[in-house]
């Protein structure tokens, strides 16, 4: 009875084939990430269209800055999904320059003589953090350019053991030899 409910829960049912449950699950998620894109892009038209009815008189500098500095968040988000429709990964590096746009779009659209000396210091620590994860980041190994450390460790770990299989019959008969 015991091999029998084992046997259950380590073969799922033949009606449930989960690679094309995962597909399925993946093609939704590309689409829902590629209907992102297209509104976003919808999105950044309208900002642009915005911007350029701030330029004209009179001029308002900090509404332009804004705009454009939220622009620039815009596209970053936009590089962060398109990288993600191409290597089906998120992008750490664009994810923390994403953050560093826009903690700096905050502070200059409010000004930093405006905003509380507690709020300066913590941001700047925020953004210290950041540029320190950014740094670090360069350092770590890419793990999704094909490369997947657990079969790269049970792959070496298959070679080390057929050394050591294959070296052994070499001693015994190195052994029978010498007799």
């Amino acid at each position: 009875m015991q091999n029998h409910s084992n046997n259950q829960t380590n073969n799922p049912p033949q009606w449930l084939n989960l690679k094309l449950i995962v597909s399925a699950l993946e093609t939704v998620q590309d689409l829902i990430v590629i209907s992102l894109c297209i509104g976003l892009f919808c999105f950044m038209v309208i900002e642009l269209r915005e911007m350029f009815f701030s330029l004209l008189p009179p001029l308002d500098f900090q509404q332009v800055t804004a705009d454009i500095l939220f622009l620039l968040v815009l596209v970053e988000l936009f590089r962060l999904l398109i990288i993600y429709l191409q290597e089906q990964r998120v992008s750490i590096g664009v994810a923390v320059e994403v953050c560093i746009v826009s903690v700096l779009r905050e502070i200059i659209v409010r000004g930093v003589l405006e905003t509380p000396w507690v709020q300066i210091l913590s941001t700047g620590a925020f953004l210290l953090v950041l540029g320190v994860l950014l740094v670090i980041r360069v350092w770590l190994p890419p793990t999704f350019e094909g490369i997947d450390p657990e079969r790269r460790i049970a792959s070496r770990n298959r070679k080390l053991s057929d050394a050591e299989s294959s070296s052994e019959p070499v001693a015994v008969n190195s052994k029978f030899n010498a007799h």
